[in-house]
C-alpha cells in the first residue's frame, strides 16, 4: 500500500503528500502489543484478554512497528521470525514482560528413565519425538573442524539446567559417574535410546532434558530487519559448527539482515555458537576448507549474492548487556554480517571450556569481517580465548573491555588484518595477552599483565578495503610490524608480589613480556609512553621507555558481586613521557593507507579511560585509569 502511495505521488505531484502523511501516521497508530502467555491460546486474538499460547504464533502475526509482549513461563519452541521492521522507528520488538521470567528453549523434558546399572540410566524415544531434526544423529562437522579422533553430535542431556558430557563410547557411560557425568546415544530406524549418568539422582524425580530444537531464535529466511529480542532466558541448542565459509546458525542469531538488538537476555548452553551475526548459507557452505579458494571466495560471492555484503544492507547489529555462557565454540560468533555492529556491555565466560572438539573458531567473541564495529565494555573470563578477530578488522576498535582467567590461549588473536584497528584502555589480565598475525593496530592505555606472541604470515593474501566500506581494494601479505603501542603498562609475571596470587605461565618460549617480542622485525613499531615491570622489556628502538626496578604489584577479586582490581603504580611510572594518542598521533597504517579514525569518518582520541572520565589532554596517565598521583588504587572494574 505504502509502495503505490509513494509511486501515485511521484506520478501526481506534491497534492497527495498530506494523503500520504495520513497514511503513514495512521499505520503507527495501528502498531500492535501482541501479548502471549502460557494460559492463552493460539486461537485468541492476541490481546491481554485474549493472549496467544506460542510466541511463534505471535511473530505470524506481527507487522513493522508491533511489539510481541511474552509472559513468565517457558517456552519449549523455536522462535521463526516471519518478518522484521522496515526501520530502526519501525522495528518488530520482542520482549519479556518486565519483571517477569521467561524461558525459550530448545530442549524437551523426559520421562521413563530405567536404570541399567550403578549410576546409569537409559531411556527410549521414537524418532517422531525429535520431528524432522534428531540432533543425536546429527554429527558436528564443517571447514577447520576438528573432532580430535571421535564422533560428536549437537544433543545434550541436561539434569537441572547444567549438561552432562557426551561420552565418545557407550561403553564409557556404562562406568560409575566421576566428576564429569557422561551421556551417549544411540539412533536407529525407528527408535533413539539415550544411557545418561545420573550420580545420586532419580532422573524421573529430577528435571531431566534433552536437545530437540537446532536453534531458539532463528528466522529460517534472510532479510528479517529490524528485529529486537529483549530480556530473555534464551538456551539449550543443538547448533551445528559455525565456520566462516558456511551458514552460521547460533542459539539466536540474526541470519543475514541488518539492524537487529539482542540486549538484556541470559543466553546460556548451546552446542556450538551463543549469539550469531554470519553468514547465510549456500551450496558452498564447508567446502572451502579442502579447496585452494579458501576464504576470498566467500567474501566474493558474498558480494555478489541476492542480499550483498554491503552497509546498507546487512550488519549494523547491536548486542549489548546480555550473559552468554556455556558454548563450545563461541559466544558470539559472526562471518561478514557482524560488520558495523556494536558489541557492548555483555558477560561472556565458559565458553569451549570442556575442550571435547577443536578448530579455527573457538573465542568469547569470534568475528571476520569486523569492519567499523566497536567491542566495548564487556567482562570476558574462563574462556578458552578471549576476542579472535580474524581477517578483515578494518576500522574496528576493541576498547575498555575486562579480561582475566583466560586459557590456554590468549585474551586477544589479530589474525591476517592490516588495519587499522584501535585497542584502548582494556584490563588484559590472563597469563597471555595477545597474539599478533597482523598489522596496522594501534594499542594505547592498556594495562597487559600476560605474554605477547607475534608472527607474520607470508602464506596467505588478505584483503584490506576501501575506507569505511565493504569493498575489496586489494590483497596483500602479514610483513608484521606497523603497529603502534603508546602510554600502555606491561606487568610482567617473571618475580609476581606475594599479594598478586598464584599464576601458571603455559605459554610456549617464543612468547614474551612487554615488546621485546617485535625486536628485529621486517616493518618498524612505533612505540612511546609505555611502562614496564617485573620483567616486560621494551621494543629494543623504543626511546623514553620507563623500566621499573621494583615490582607492580596488581590482584583481581571477587567481592560481593563486584571485581576489583588492586594495583600500585609508582611516581616514576606517572613520569612517562606520554601524549594524548589521536589521529595525527597514530598516522596511517601502511598496507592500506588510512587513517585511525571514527567510523564516520571524523578524527578520534583516546581522550577518555576506563570509566570514561577525561584524560590530561597534556599528560595523560599511562595504563586504562586516569589518576592525579601514585600509589595503591582499589578500582571497580566490574
Amino acid at each position: 500500500m505504502v509502495d503505490l502511495i509513494v509511486g501515485t505521488w511521484i506520478r501526481r505531484g506534491r497534492a497527495l503528500w498530506p494523503i500520504f502523511a495520513a497514511a503513514i501516521l495512521a499505520g503507527a497508530a495501528r502498531a500492535a502489543d501482541w501479548q502471549v502467555a502460557k494460559s492463552g491460546d493460539d486461537r485468541n486474538a492476541g490481546s491481554a484478554a485474549a493472549p496467544f499460547r506460542t510466541i511463534q504464533r505471535a511473530a505470524d502475526a506481527a507487522q513493522p512497528g508491533d511489539t510481541i509482549t511474552v509472559h513468565a513461563g517457558v517456552y519449549r519452541e523455536r522462535v521463526d521470525p516471519r518478518r522484521g521492521g522496515t526501520s530502526d522507528s519501525r522495528r518488530i520488538v520482542y520482549r519479556a514482560a518486565p519483571g517477569e521470567r521467561v524461558e525459550i528453549t530448545g530442549s524437551e523434558i523426559v520421562k521413563g528413565w530405567t536404570r541399567v546399572q550403578d549410576d546409569t540410566w537409559s531411556v527410549s524415544l521414537p524418532n517422531a519425538f525429535f520431528g524432522t531434526f534428531n540432533p543425536y544423529a546429527d554429527v558436528i562437522h564443517g571447514d577447520w573442524f576438528d573432532p580430535r579422533g571421535r564422533v560428536h553430535h549437537t544433543g545434550a542431556v541436561y539434569l537441572n539446567g547444567e549438561w552432562l558430557t557426551e561420552a565418545a563410547r557407550r561403553d564409557l557411560v556404562l562406568r560409575p559417574a566421576d566428576a564429569t557425568p557422561l551421556w551417549f546415544g544411540e539412533v536407529g530406524p525407528a527408535r533413539t535410546t539415550l544411557w545418561a549418568q545420573f550420580k545420586d539422582a532419580d532422573p524421573n524425580r529430577e528435571r531431566v532434558e534433552i536437545n530437540v530444537r537446532q536453534t531458539v531464535f532463528y528466522p529460517r529466511r534472510i532479510g528479517r530487519n529490524f528485529i529486537t529480542v529483549r530480556g530473555f532466558i534464551l538456551r539449550d541448542a543443538a547448533t551445528p559448527w559455525a565456520p566462516p565459509t558456511a551458514e552460521q546458525i547460533g542459539l539466536i542469531g540474526a541470519h543475514w539482515s541488518r539492524g537487529w538488538i539482542i540486549e538484556d537476555n541470559d543466553i546460556a548452553y548451546s552446542t556450538c555458537s551463543g549469539v550469531s551475526l554470519g553468514k547465510y548459507g549456500d551450496a558452498y557452505d564447508n567446502t572451502s576448507a579442502e579447496r585452494a579458494e579458501g576464504y576470498v571466495e566467500t567474501i566474493k560471492r558474498a558480494q555478489a549474492f541476492t542480499i550483498p555484503w554491503r552497509g546498507d544492507r546487512v550488519g549494523h547489529h547491536i548486542v549489548r548487556d546480555n550473559v552468554i555462557a556455556h558454548c563450545e565454540q563461541a559466544g558470539i560468533v559472526g562471518s561478514l554480517g557482524c560488520a558495523f555492529s556494536l558489541v557492548t556491555g555483555n558477560v561472556i565466560h565458559d565458553i569451549h571450556v570442556r575442550a571435547l572438539f577443536g578448530g579455527a573458531e573457538m573465542a568469547g567473541i569470534k568475528l571476520h569481517g569486523a569492519i567499523d564495529a566497536e567491542i566495548s565494555h564487556n567482562h570476558i573470563y574462563r574462556c578458552n580465548r578471549g576476542i579472535w578477530l580474524d581477517w578483515m578488522a578494518q576500522g574496528t576498535r576493541v576498547s575498555a573491555n575486562l579480561f582475566h582467567d583466560n586459557g590456554p590461549n590468549e585474551d586477544l588473536l589479530m589474525e591476517v588484518d592490516h588495519g587499522p584497528c584501535l585497542i584502548d584502555n582494556n584490563l588484559f589480565l590472563s597469563a597471555a595477552s595477545l597474539f599478533d598475525v597482523s598489522e596496522g593496530g594501534a594499542f594505547a592505555h592498556n594495562l597487559i599483565t600476560g605474554t605477547i606472541t607475534r608472527r607474520i604470515e607470508l602464506d596467505r593474501e588478505t584483503p584490506f578495503l576501501y575506507p569505511h566500506a565493504t569493498r575489496i581494494a586489494d590483497l596483500a601479505r602479514v610483513q608484521g610490524g606497523d603497529d603502534r603501542f603508546f602510554n600502555n603498562v606491561f606487568v610482567g609475571r617473571a618475580a609476581p608480589a606475594a599479594d598478586q596470587g598464584a599464576w601458571v605461565d603455559q605459554m610456549p618460549h617464543a612468547a614474551g613480556y612487554g615488546l621485546a617480542e617485535y625486536d628485529g622485525g621486517r616493518a618498524p613499531l612505533f612505540a612511546a609512553g609505555n611502562v614496564y615491570a617485573n620483567g616486560a622489556m621494551p621494543y629494543d628502538r623504543e626511546i623514553g621507555a620507563v623500566r621499573l626496578t621494583h615490582p607492580i604489584a596488581w590482584k583481581l577479586q571477587l567481592s560481593g558481586g563486584h571485581w576489583r582490581l588492586s594495583l600500585s603504580l609508582p611516581e616514576k611510572a606517572l613520569r612517562a613521557d606520554t601524549r594524548l594518542v589521536t589521529t595525527e598521533t597514530l598516522g596511517r597504517a601502511k598496507v592500506p593507507g588510512l587513517p585511525y579514525e571514527n567510523p564516520d569518518g571524523t578524527p578520534l582520541a583516546v581522550d577518555r579511560d576506563y570509566f570514561g572520565r577525561t584524560r590530561s589532554a597534556r599528560h595523560p596517565t599511562p595504563g586504562p585509569f586516569e589518576t592525579s598521583g601514585p600509589g595503591r588504587q582499589v578500582l571497580e572494574v566490574w
